[in-house]
């Protein structure tokens, strides 16, 4: 097994388990740092809508230009970019909105009173299979991304551990809160977050195989087109939740210019 394939599922791994720290969070800390998630969120949101739109999208339309031409690749460039769009649109569709792992929550949730709440166990659990469902993708975006490109894999990886951290919290609060045992809500939270290594396998498994140089360009463009997807649809609007004296965007232009002067250094 080569080394970027290596490295590939060491960053997946990373990413996914970053739920576990979010649940870690929920059990020791006494209050959220909210100023914190919402630059960290703002932060993961400049991070992926950059190196989506900067650098995965036209590594995309360089490989399929060069495979099929100039009208053909440029076509089959943007088509796969809002194709990567729609997939993860119809993830959210299907998800049930009570259930929405983007939802913020805090770690106060968790100690608003010593009783216990079995209707919100159905909620934890929906909840962590949502996480589950969305970090399928992202596990194959970040595995695909690093075969190609460490640096890009790593920025990826990074980007989707931050924004795995709150959803860390959502799966565990309202298990915790159900059941009053923080063994069970931290052993979801930490499945939840396994969804990104085993997207990373199922990879491995069905798309290395056929992976040609116009298959990568598809599934490269499909990348760019998930990360701007979830960058503006969940960590955006959920980093202005917790927003203060706008962070959020703060952070989103730091993200933006640490992944713009690490490709620099790094070309």
């Amino acid at each position: 097994m080569s080394h970027e394939i290596i490295l590939a599922f060491l960053f997946t791994l990373f990413a996914g388990l970053a739920t576990g720290i979010g649940s870690l969070l929920a059990f020791f800390a006494k209050t959220t740092n909210t100023r914190f998630l919402s630059f960290s969120l703002g932060f993961s949101a400049g991070v992926m809508i950059y190196v989506s739109m900067v650098e995965i999208f036209f590594k995309a339309q360089d490989s399929l230009v060069s495979e099929l031409g100039e009208p053909g690749g440029n076509w089959l460039t943007v088509g796969s970019f809002f194709a990567g769009m729609l997939l993860i649109a119809l993830i959210d569709r299907f998800v049930p909105k009570s259930s929405n792992p983007h939802e913020p929550k805090k770690v106060e949730d968790m100690k608003k009173n010593g009783t216990k709440d079995p209707d919100l166990l159905k909620m934890g659990v929906f909840t962590a299979l949502a996480i589950g469902i969305h970090n399928f993708p992202e596990g194959i975006a970040t595995f695909v991304s690093t075969i190609q490109d460490p640096t890009v894999g790593l920025a990826i990886a990074i980007a989707i551990a931050i924004h795995n951290i709150p959803e860390g919290i959502a799966v565990s609060v309202p298990i915790y809160y159900a059941t009053g045992n923080k063994k069970k809500a931290f052993k979801l939270s930490f499945l939840s977050g396994l969804a990104e290594p085993v997207g990373a396998v199922v990879a491995f498994l069905l798309l290395m195989p056929f992976l040609t140089e116009t298959m990568f360009g598809v599934i490269f463009a499909a990348v760019a087109g998930i990360m701007v997807f979830i960058s503006l649809d969940e960590l955006l609007p959920a980093a202005k939740k917790y927003d203060e004296a706008h962070l959020s965007i703060y952070g989103l232009i730091s993200g933006m210019a640490v992944m713009a002067v690490s490709l620099l250094l790094l070309m």
